[in-house]
């Protein structure tokens, strides 16, 4: 019985070890800008640890650069609903894979940053200042962040702010695993940078913190038990910046129950008549955009956090 035991264990942390997961499509309003394109991937799919390193601005260091770079820029309209794609290889989705997205176990938040910049494909990443713009951490029904990407196929949709400026911006996207969280360093963290080109807009200037100095080893996010009875959990890093000049708190009250804000600040730009476009998000708890889509395309349910018309 020992050794049955002993023997699921070390499957458990071999499996969790190479359980790793690389950020490598972007979808704007519904639509991919194509593989690997725009988006500063590495080859190795492992995470960081050190909150104090360079290598939590956009990976990269101790994970090389998959060569060559991405030179694109997307272009993403102020007010735009985007979808970051998550899968455990560079290869991209595999259904036969029970780590991809990434490892069921690796339970956790998920977050998402802008920093503008003067050209979004320069090389160096260090002395930005970055604003958040989305977080899921634990909601008030047990599921995590993570759950939600793992269960909607690697895909996690937020809403780029329509009211800042235009301009070169990163768009850095970031999964934390809390499975070994209990002492630090154990949160894993993965994080890749997208390059965009925001246009519209308007001229709001968000507070902003720096990576490294965001977190600290010993925020209560990062070096955390989640094999406990957890009532809340204070995701890491700021408050998400709302246009309407009230920030959206890492934890909200309701009724006896604390649990984590879902709601991204803004709602997806509606097409006229206050549809949704093909392949736009349509749907799903936590979703307040616009619900009908534009004819001739219908709302479909892929799972209870995500429909899109199709």
């Amino acid at each position: 019985m020992k050794q049955s035991i002993g023997v699921a264990l070390l499957l458990y942390f071999s499996r969790s070890i190479r359980a790793h997961s690389i950020f490598q499509e972007l979808y704007v309003n519904g639509v991919s800008q194509g593989h690997l394109t725009g988006i500063r991937v590495p080859d190795y799919d492992g995470p960081i640890s050190d909150v104090s390193s360079n290598d939590i601005i956009c990976n990269g260091g101790i994970n090389p650069y998959h060569q060559p770079m991405s030179t694109s820029v997307i272009n993403v309209p102020a007010g735009a609903q985007v979808t970051a794609e998550w899968h455990h290889t560079l290869d991209g989705a595999n259904p036969s894979d029970s780590s991809d997205p990434i490892d069921p176990s690796h339970h956790g938040p998920v977050l998402a940053y802008l920093a503008k910049i003067p050209s979004a494909t320069q090389s160096s990443v260090t002395g930005l200042k970055w604003f958040k713009i989305y977080h899921d951490g634990l909601d008030s029904s047990g599921k995590w962040g993570v759950d939600k990407l793992v269960a909607n196929k690697g895909k996690m949709s937020f809403t780029i702010p329509n009211c800042i400026t235009a301009g070169q911006y990163l768009l850095r996207v970031e999964l934390i695993a809390l499975h070994s969280a209990s002492s630090y360093p154990g949160a894993q963290f993965y994080m890749e940078c997208a390059q965009l080109s925001i246009t519209g807009g308007g001229n709001t200037s968000p507070a902003t913190v720096s990576f490294p100095g965001a977190y600290s080893g010993s925020d209560p996010g990062i070096k955390i038990n989640i094999y406990q009875t957890l009532t809340s959990y204070p995701i890491p890093g700021p408050s998400v910046f709302s246009c309407n000049g009230q920030s959206i708190p890492t934890t909200t009250q309701e009724g006896t129950t604390t649990r984590t804000t879902t709601t991204p600040p803004q709602t997806t730009t509606p097409v006229p008549g206050g549809t949704a476009a093909h392949y736009a998000q349509c749907g799903g708890i936590g979703y307040s955009g616009p619900t009908a889509c534009e004819s001739p395309y219908t709302c479909v349910k892929s799972n209870d956090y995500y429909s899109q018309c199709l």
